[in-house]
Formats: C-alpha cells, sequence, structure tokens
C-alpha cells in the first residue's frame, strides 16, 4: 500500500536484493569506467591486506544480510566502504538497510554517496527523495525524486509508483496542483486506479489543498473522499462518472470555492458556459481566486472577448506577478487588443519566468512579429520548436516507461 511515508518495512532489503542482481549490468552501463562485477578493482595503491579484509567485510556483510541481522550487516558494509569508498553496491546497501531501520538521516548520506558516484541511476535519486521525504526537507525530497523519475526505474515498479506519488504529494504542497494531477495521472496509464491512497491525493489537488494526506483536518476527510472520486474519474476520462461525483460534491459542500473552479475546470472541454458559471461562482465565494481568474481570461481570450478577458488578466497578475500562466493570457489579450508594446513587456516578463514553457514563446513570437521584430520572432520560433520537441519525447518516453533519450532501436539488455 502507498502511503505518505512508505517505507518498504518488509521488503526493502529484499529489493535491493534483486535490484542489484537485475541491476549489475546496468550499473556498469551507467558509470563512467566499465567494469564485469560490481565491485571496483582496487585502487593502485591498495595492499593485499587491504583487499583480504574488504573481501571479508563484504562476505560477512553478506552473511549477516541474507540472515536478517542488520546491525552486523551495516558494521561490516561500513567497514568495506571505509577500505573502498567507491564501491557503490555497499553505498546501496547502506543506504537500504538504514531506511529499514527508521535512520533516515544515514540512509540518506549513504544514498548521497552513491550518487555521487553514479549520478545516472534513477533508483539511487528515488530513494534519496524518499529519505528526505522522511526527514521533511520537502524542496531537495521533490527535486531528489523528479530527478530519480526522469532517470527511469530499470524495471522497479514498486519503487516508482512509491517515487510517483510522493512526487505528487510535496508537488500539491508547493501549491503547483496541475503537476501533481498530471504525476497521478500517470498511475492509470500504467494499470493502478483502485488504490485508495492515489484517490485520496486527486481529492487533495481537486480541493487544492496544500496539505500532506497526514495534515488533512478530521472535518475534512469526507470531502477529500468525495473530491478524490471526482478527480479519478476526471483523469480516467469517465465523463459520466466524473459529473456525478461533482455533482455529488457540490451538493454537499456547495460554499467551497475550490470545488466550483475544479467543477468549472473539468467542464471547460465539454459545456464552456457552465464552466464560465462555475468560475463566476468560484469568485463570488473567494473573490481573490487567482486561478479562476486566469481561466476564465483564457475562455473569454478563446473567444475573442477581449475586453471582458482584460480586468481578469490584469488583476491575476497583480495577485500572483510570478504566475507564468498569468503573463502568459495578459500578453494574448493585449495583443488582442492591439496594445502590442505592453503585450511584448508582458510576454518577455513571461519567458523570463517560465523559460521551458514552449507556449511562452510561441506566444512571445507572435508579439515580436505584430512589432515587426523579425530576428526576435524567429529566434523565439526556433525555441519553441526546440522545446516543443523536448516535450513531446518526454511525454512518449513517460508513455513507453523509458527516460527520455533512451536507444529505442534495439532490446535493452537490462
Amino acid at each position: 500500500m502507498l502511503t505518505a511515508a512508505t517505507k518498504f518495512p518488509t521488503v526493502l532489503v529484499t529489493l535491493a536484493l534483486v535490484f542489484l542482481l537485475v541491476a549489475s549490468v546496468s550499473i556498469s552501463a551507467q558509470t563512467r569506467t566499465k567494469r564485469g562485477t560490481t565491485k571496483p578493482k582496487p585502487p593502485t595503491a591498495s595492499t593485499p591486506r587491504q583487499d583480504a579484509d574488504f573481501d571479508n567485510a563484504v562476505k560477512l556483510g553478506d552473511e549477516a544480510r541474507n540472515a536478517g541481522r542488520l546491525d552486523e550487516a551495516l558494521a561490516s558494509y561500513g567497514k568495506a566502504v571505509q577500505i573502498r569508498p567507491r564501491w557503490p553496491d555497499g553505498w546501496w546497501y547502506l543506504g537500504a538497510i538504514f531506511y529499514e531501520k527508521d535512520l533516515y538521516t544515514q540512509a540518506r548520506d549513504a544514498f548521497r554517496n552513491l550518487a555521487a558516484l553514479e549520478p545516472d541511476r534513477g533508483p539511487v535519486w528515488g530513494m534519496l527523495g524518499l529519505c528526505e521525504f522522511q526527514m521533511r526537507n520537502y524542496e531537495p525530497a521533490v527535486i531528489a525524486l523528479q530527478r530519480g523519475r526522469s532517470l527511469g526505474f530499470n524495471g522497479n515498479q514498486e519503487l516508482e509508483s512509491v517515487v510517483r506519488y510522493h512526487a505528487a504529494l510535496l508537488y500539491a504542497r508547493f501549491e503547483k496542483f496541475e503537476i501533481a494531477f498530471e504525476i497521478l495521472r500517470e498511475f492509470l496509464r500504467s494499470g493502478v486506479n483502485t488504490n485508495p491512497k492515489i484517490s485520496e491525493a486527486f481529492g487533495i489537488v481537486i480541493l487544492r489543498m496544500p496539505l500532506l494526506p497526514s495534515q488533512i483536518p478530521a472535518d475534512k476527510r469526507e470531502e477529500v473522499v468525495l473530491a478524490g472520486e471526482a478527480g479519478l474519474n476526471m483523469a480516467a476520462r469517465r465523463l459520466d462518472d466524473a459529473r456525478k461525483a461533482f455533482a455529488t460534491l457540490i451538493e454537499r459542500y456547495p460554499n467551497d470555492a475550490n470545488v466550483h473552479y475544479s467543477y468549472g475546470v473539468f467542464q471547460l472541454s465539454q459545456d464552456a458556459d457552465l464552466a464560465l458559471s462555475e468560475l463566476k461562482k468560484t469568485l463570488e465565494l473567494e473573490p481573490a481566486h487567482q486561478p479562476a481568474m486566469v481561466q476564465m481570461a483564457f475562455e473569454y481570450l478563446k473567444r475573442e472577448q477581449f475586453n471582458d478577458a482584460l480586468p481578469l488578466a490584469e488583476r491575476a497578475v497583480q495577485l500572483s506577478p510570478k504566475m507564468y500562466p498569468a503573463r502568459n493570457v495578459l500578453g494574448r489579450v493585449l495583443l488582442g487588443l492591439g496594445q502590442t508594446d505592453r503585450a511584448v513587456k508582458e510576454l518577455e516578463e513571461g519567458v523570463r519566468l517560465a523559460p521551458s514553457s514552449p507556449e511562452m514563446h510561441f506566444a512571445l513570437a507572435r508579439a515580436y512579429t505584430r512589432a515587426g521584430r523579425k530576428q526576435d520572432a524567429d529566434r523565439e520560433r526556433e525555441t519553441f520548436k526546440k522545446l516543443q520537441e523536448k516535450f513531446s519525447e518526454e511525454r512518449d518516453a513517460a508513455k513507453s516507461g523509458l527516460p527520455a533519450g533512451a536507444d529505442t532501436t534495439k532490446p535493452n539488455p537490462e
């Protein structure tokens, strides 16, 4: 079961064994120097006594680990990595055992050492992120978890799922709800959609609660459950089920602005008039609900109702000047109104805030074209094309389960 503090209490060391047995080929492939075994060659300065001590420490560590004597295993593996600090398997075993024993600081340090040795191993970054999560170091946790996700997990689906779940929770905690929603949708593509913890996470996102599951107030838990059902069906594109779930949610919680907001977003692609009605209701309940303003402004932009969109977009930028979608819609609305200089200024700021957003560069290219700045427009279009290609590659990789840039022209020996 996934929890916000998943620790693999009975299977982590077993997973470590499986990982090392299965991934020994990948370990070699991911390091800068090839080796035929997971044990590194002894350094040139080593002595026969050091080699013997190392081999004995590894032997004792393996025996203790296999027998479940984890404290003895820690002592032996610790001695082995003191002799050969660049032995990756030793750091993995140390990290895995420390993690199982709830010694997260020591586990984190072990996985940090391993990440420094082999920075392209996704499982290492995933475990490092989970350690940081347990230590409540949430910013470094989400960075490490996402790096692990980008590198891939060599077929370790259990670790991949746990990392995905915790990454989604942290993005929600940092109020990046749209990103969290998209990460949670990955569970549907992998065939996992009935886990109550995943549904709960969808509920947190739908209600836009910057909380971890353990922090949900008791009087909010029922609402989170209902919102989770709506969010899960929305993500799965089970439209009728999602509508029914949202109807129940609105009936029971008519004064929750985020219920109306999420239902409005859901309806934008189906009944835009109803969506606008729900977004207006959101602003009636919470006048400073900036995401609702942005969504409404985009809808009015789509309809070319620029004068209706302008005050919403301007207010959205005032409320959250660092939110690039607000800059995007304001710049495009200004362009529609013929205020090209202001449009360029807003879109340039949007690109500064989100330099990796293809949409921002595309919008700025259009504004530069309108302003007669051909060279600048060509540059922005070229940047847009490169970013769009990268985005498509990452999207396809996510669907295939392979890291972006993986060679798919021949069988992967891993």
